[in-house]
């Protein structure tokens, strides 16, 4: 068949070319799924390899996760820091600010005999001018939080300084603004509340006059609706003088609390234990050195057995196909000759 010298455009030679297009398409797209469909085993067996070194990259993750947590828990609570964190500055009206000057200490110490070291801090508790608000003892560490009389400051800053501290650091700020805060904030709901208490007896003596008018009167429901304000109005402002006096007593409280840190000290003192040889840390690296080792040398057995077997099954699956592929255009190029002889 001489393709080119018979070639024409004649509508029987558009349609056979139509027909014979349609065909080729439909194999391609047959071809396509196959291969696509035969590489999918190949993937999923790759991604599966990647999935378990990602397992395993969780879990070191994990591990350290949990590690950093536990770190975490070894130092100070959020409400025992809380309570020594110096507040934003801000300028301080007067000259007195000094007068209201607080201050407070933050050691972190390192050392190679974690019991001697936390006992040498926890017999300060012995002491009348000593309290301990927080005391935590952990396996690697331990932490101290406790207040002192500032005038005894020094000698427990002595006792700090002859363990060696790796830090030590002193905070001093002055909260003359936050007890100016309380104390405007008091004063302006101890006048709300005289105002309520005052509204409170006019609106009661208000009502028992409209109640004797209503009684005179014989008016019943007049009398009733009089009653039902009346117990309405008690309970709203009953409600409202609870409120603040609730507030009066938290203020009160806390500025009770920010006067007593005018005289004492907080300290804040975390030990870790810091060894030049770490007994329990060679156990724990020779455990993952031996559980990466038992995982890599599986690795390599399964790369070398079923993976490989894996991989000569797929090769095997694409020259079969390939075969395949190669019978159906022979016959698909006959039909097409014997088309186009028509």
């Amino acid at each position: 068949m001489k393709f080119p010298e018979n070639f024409n455009l004649k509508p029987t030679n558009v349609l056979k070319l139509a027909g014979l297009a349609i065909v080729v398409i439909a194999v391609l797209a047959v071809a396509i799924k196959f291969i696509t469909y035969s590489v999918s085993p190949l993937v999923s067996s790759l991604s599966g390899g990647t999935n378990m070194v990602s397992q395993k990259m969780y879990d070191s993750y994990e591990g350290a996760s949990e590690m950093a947590y536990n770190s975490d828990s070894d130092g100070l609570s959020v409400r025992n820091v809380d309570s020594t964190i110096a507040p934003t500055y801000n300028n301080t009206p007067g000259d007195d600010a000094e007068e209201y000057e607080v201050k407070n200490y933050n050691a972190t110490i390192e050392t190679r005999d974690l019991t001697e070291t936390c006992q040498k801090i926890l017999d300060l508790k012995s002491r009348e001018d000593v309290i301990f608000e927080n005391a935590s003892k952990y396996e690697k560490s331990c932490n101290y939080t406790f207040k002192v009389k500032t005038i005894n400051v020094k000698e427990i800053v002595d006792t700090i300084r002859n363990l060696y501290p790796k830090e030590l650091n002193e905070n001093i700020f002055t909260i003359k603004n936050v007890i100016n805060d309380y104390t405007s904030e008091v004063e302006i709901l101890e006048k709300k509340l005289a105002s309520i208490e005052s509204t409170l007896n006019n609106a009661v003596k208000a009502y028992d006059e409209i109640t004797d008018v209503a009684t005179r009167t014989q008016d019943a429901n007049a009398l009733a609706k009089i009653i039902d304000s009346k117990i309405q109005i008690i309970e709203k402002l009953t409600q409202e003088k609870i409120n603040i006096t609730t507030n009066l007593d938290r203020l009160a409280r806390s500025k009770a609390e920010q006067l007593d840190r005018l005289e004492y000290t907080y300290f804040n003192v975390y030990i870790q234990e810091n060894k030049f040889v770490d007994g329990e840390n060679l156990k724990d690296s020779w455990k993952q050195a031996v559980k990466d080792f038992v995982y890599d040398t599986n690795k390599v057995i399964q790369d070398i057995s079923i993976n490989l077997v894996l991989v000569v099954l797929i090769i095997l699956q694409y020259i079969v196909y390939f075969f395949i592929a190669l019978f159906v255009a022979k016959y698909v190029w006959k039909f097409a000759k014997f088309v186009w002889k028509k």
